[in-house]
């Protein structure tokens, strides 16, 4: 795969030393010639010292022959400008933006671009290894607005039905793990502890099954239907009249 890359600077040069290590053609364009030396000295792609809008230098590139370029300037608007033209102009199959500042995400957006903000997923990810420490993050998709989240049964949920555990809860059942081997989960798979569960959703909605599978346990009446602790604690259960004192 032939891949362009606009930007030297940490991203770009970390990126451009992956995609090259992989055995893919790089080639990147920075208007400093100084942030090549930001590459890995095991870098063996191209480099072009210029300004990436200018006249000409997209097609020095080879624009015409790319399979995917990536546009992560620390300049917002370099970055959907570049991505545009790439896109609408040169027709390259696969195009991706860096957001840099979260306030311009909006003209990512608008021009369709495919993007990925940086500060906002670092940000997500430092808020939920705060905030969650036991919540799981496997896979982020966008910016991280949902993800896939890994999840352990404990015995607290052993026997109870998977649909009762994400009743309610927006989210969508990607994988059950049991004993090394996964399969997709019906909503009628009963669960055992140690289970593994990974669950696309919102952080939100992750936190609210988190919360569930540690804190309410169901219980199962004689009709087979669960109910919660709280909800249990609130069922009437009939008693033997007390005995009367004479």
């Amino acid at each position: 795969m032939y891949v362009i890359v606009i930007g030297c600077g940490r991203v770009g040069s970390d990126l451009a030393g992956r995609l090259s290590q992989r055995g893919h053609d790089v080639t990147v364009i920075d208007y400093i010639g100084s942030s090549f030396g930001h590459l890995d000295p095991n870098y063996r792609g191209r480099t072009i010292e210029a300004e990436s809008m200018a006249e000409g230098v997209l097609r020095r590139a080879g624009v015409d022959r790319a399979d995917a370029l990536a546009a992560v300037t620390n300049s917002d608007a370099v970055n959907a400008v570049v991505a545009h033209v790439a896109r609408t102009v040169f027709k390259v199959p696969n195009v991706v933006a860096r957001n840099y500042d979260p306030r311009w995400r909006q003209l990512h957006e608008a021009m369709g671009l495919q993007s990925v903000s940086t500060t906002i997923w670092g940000s997500q990810r430092i808020e939920e290894m705060l905030e969650t420490p036991t919540l799981r993050s496997v896979f982020s998709a966008g910016n991280g607005e949902v993800e896939v989240y890994e999840l352990i049964v404990g015995d607290r949920w052993a026997g109870q039905p998977l649909g009762a555990l994400v009743e309610g809860i927006a989210c969508s059942l990607v994988a059950l793990a049991r004993g090394g081997r996964a399969e997709v989960p019906a909503i009628g798979s009963v669960l055992r502890a140690g289970d593994i569960l990974h669950v696309g959703a919102t952080f939100e909605s992750a936190v609210a099954l988190r919360h569930r599978i540690e804190h309410e346990p169901l219980a199962v009446d004689a009709a087979g239907s669960t109910r919660g602790d709280g909800a249990a604690a609130r069922q009437d259960v009939e008693r033997p009249p007390a005995e009367r004192v004479r």
